[in-house]
């Protein structure tokens, strides 16, 4: 049975640190080329922290990565362009995003929220849209919401 190790790295600054140093050194893993190896595979997400599984057979001393996705809402920050939310979300507006952008993240998304359809995950994200403070074209996600949910029902 492989042993495992789950991080939360900035794409393509992963480092030998104390965190995965410490974790990997026991299980006799080059912790370098393990290092090596999760910053070409995230380097696509950088400036945000994504999950990575490394698992490592004891037997052979070799490893895999499982690299996940970002969370939905530093998808949605870097869409905005920001680095952080509102922190008072429901009166101060942090920044905007597109339709597409919400889509596309969504479609992303689509390993993480299984059972979900597009057009269900494509809710979920614009709920993080309202945590954030984020608008979406301009206005605020949950009359866009609200909007999108009176549609399904019309169908």
């Amino acid at each position: 049975m492989a042993d495992e190790v789950s991080v939360l790295v900035e794409g393509g600054k992963a480092a030998a640190g104390a965190t995965l140093g410490a974790a990997l050194g026991p299980l006799g893993v080059n912790v370098g080329q393990v290092v090596q190896k999760i910053n070409e595979e995230t380097k696509g997400f950088a400036g945000m922290r994504v999950p990575v599984v490394v698992r490592v057979d004891p037997a052979t001393r070799s490893f895999t990565l499982v690299v996940g996705k970002p969370p939905v809402a530093a998808m949605l920050l870097r869409e905005a362009g920001k680095e952080k939310g509102s922190g008072k979300a429901k009166t101060e507006v942090a920044g905007d995003v597109t339709m597409e952008a919400v889509r596309k993240i969504a479609i992303a998304k689509e390993s993480d929220l299984f059972g979900a359809g597009v057009e269900e995950r494509m809710n979920q994200v614009l709920g993080t849209c309202v945590s954030l403070g984020l608008t979406v074209e301009g206005e605020d996600p949950r009359s866009v919401l609200k909007r999108r949910l009176a549609e399904k029902g019309a169908k």
